[in-house]
């Protein structure tokens, strides 16, 4: 008989958010220079995604919940495709392919997950990953992905099999996973009393499953989130339709976002969400739509992971809801406004609130769930990732990984998905939208380094000591808006 294992309630709630117009499934596009080595990629998929059993069992529901299942018929050949573009192969034309992907459902019958190695005119392949929420969260499957890698692009000659991994499971802590860790858990502060709750919660539900006990505290958390009005309403905002369109911006230098945010006494973070404001209020302007004092509100997930949980799987991430003050057009004023917000988030309960939330609902009927999952849906615009990688390069079957992206799911009708991520020393802005609000996320995705060269320009034109109020320099930045 296939070995059989419950579901927990927060993968639960998960697997139970698909939706035809949101599929609940983790995007990635991984761009290399040269081709994969295709025995080495199913090696390393071998012996190091299939080491987590997930990969390799179905879900089957019975009449306590959900349950993961050993697939007997389990195939790499049905997960590993290989896909060949129609025309040029270019960059729009890998990015039509992926959101094609990314609005394609996996087959519920097999494992929950799929990968395609794309021959590409951009000077190598690609490989482009689905994997659905309920098997991980995203700092999770990133970390897993990236596991997959080597330090350099030919194996030692001289060591052990067991030797290699144990240095790539080295590598991997020290360069990927500790530093990634660390400046999530850093972000936010969590409330040391919910994290227990939820802990007790999630590993102990035989001890936990007081109904009233826990239908009251919901309702508290809920009462909570449900004060919050709604952000301001544009065109981001609507009905979400099940055609998904993507977009990736050219890699900017990571060490000049540091300098910048030196000098202007601000995080990379902060610099880099400020970019993006900038980009969506371009995009508003440039559409006719009035920007006077728009907020956009994204929901932004923050890891709650500790280091002895870095090889393991399931969802461990709350959420906090950022302002972004997409109504100023002053990019100084903006920056000032946003790392205000991003350090009174650093006292917030808001992600282990949320976090507590997502384990209740996923042991409730699924109507209650979707009645709350809808409320904190209606709440935002978007979702925002923002996560550092790997700090030097890294190879892949044979080939360097040139640039890394990938976009976390939405729910609800929220039609936007903000990707930032960092590695080898460069940052990169993604973008996955709905089709019927952002046709073309391309022209948001250009505004993203413009933006930052706003306050480059400022730091190089302007004495350091007037950068500190944004009133100050208002007659300089006229030019530049």
């Amino acid at each position: 008989m296939p070995a059989r294992e419950p579901m927990s309630h927060v993968d639960t709630a998960w697997l139970r958010m698909d939706q035809p117009n949101n599929l609940m499934q983790i995007v990635g596009v991984m761009l290399f220079a040269g081709t994969l080595d295709p025995e080495r990629l199913r090696s390393s998929i071998e012996k190091r995604l299939l080491a987590y059993d997930r990969f390799k069992q179905v879900v089957q529901q019975n009449d306590g919940g959900y349950s993961w299942v050993d697939d007997p018929e389990f195939d790499l050949d049905q997960h590993l495709h290989h896909a060949v573009l129609p025309g040029a192969a270019g960059k729009a034309e890998l990015q039509h392919f992926v959101a094609d992907l990314a609005s394609t459902p996996l087959n519920p019958s097999r494992p929950l997950w799929a990968f395609h190695v794309v021959d590409t005119a951009l000077g190598g392949q690609a490989l482009v990953m689905r994997i659905h929420h309920c098997i991980a969260d995203g700092i999770a499957l990133l970390g897993v992905i990236l596991s997959m890698a080597d330090e350099s692009a030919p194996p030692p000659r001289h060591s052990t099999a067991k030797n290699r991994e144990e240095a790539a499971d080295d590598f991997f802590w020290q360069t990927i996973w500790q530093p990634m860790s660390d400046a999530m858990l850093a972000s936010v502060k969590v409330s040391g009393k919910l994290w227990h709750k939820y802990l007790e919660l999630l590993t102990n539900p035989s001890r936990a499953i007081d109904y009233a006990r826990i239908a009251a505290g919901v309702a508290s958390e809920i009462a909570k989130l449900a004060t919050m009005p709604s952000d301001t309403p544009t065109r981001f905002k609507g009905k979400a339709g099940t055609s998904k369109r993507v977009a990736w911006s050219e890699p900017m230098p990571l060490p000049d976002v540091k300098a910048v945010g030196k000098v202007l006494g601000c995080s990379v973070n902060d610099l880099l969400l400020s970019a993006a404001a900038g980009a969506l209020r371009t995009y508003l302007v440039a559409h006719g739509d009035p920007v006077a004092g728009v907020e956009i509100r994204a929901m932004v997930p923050v890891n709650m992971r500790r280091p002895k949980d870095k090889d393991k799987l399931g969802n461990r991430f709350g959420l906090v809801a950022l302002e972004l003050p997409v109504g100023i057009e002053n990019p100084l004023a903006r920056l000032y406004k946003i790392r205000e917000r991003m350090q009174a988030l650093k006292t917030s309960y808001q992600a282990a609130l949320t976090l507590s939330i997502l384990g209740a609902v996923g042991m409730a009927p699924k109507f209650a769930q979707d009645k709350v999952l809808a409320l904190l849906a209606s709440k935002a615009t978007a979702v925002m990732t923002n996560v550092p990688g790997a700090t030097q390069p890294i190879y892949l079957a044979g080939a360097k990984l040139e640039q890394p992206l990938f976009w976390v799911p939405q729910s609800g009708d929220i039609g936007m998905g903000l990707s930032i991520l960092s590695y080898d020393n460069k940052v990169q802005f993604g973008l996955i939208t709905d089709k019927n609000m952002v046709p073309d996320p391309e022209r948001i995705v250009a505004g993203f380094a413009p933006e930052f060269e706003k306050l480059l320009m400022l730091v190089l034109i302007e004495p350091w000591e007037n950068l500190k109020d944004p009133a100050a320099v208002e007659a300089g930045l006229l030019g530049l808006c």
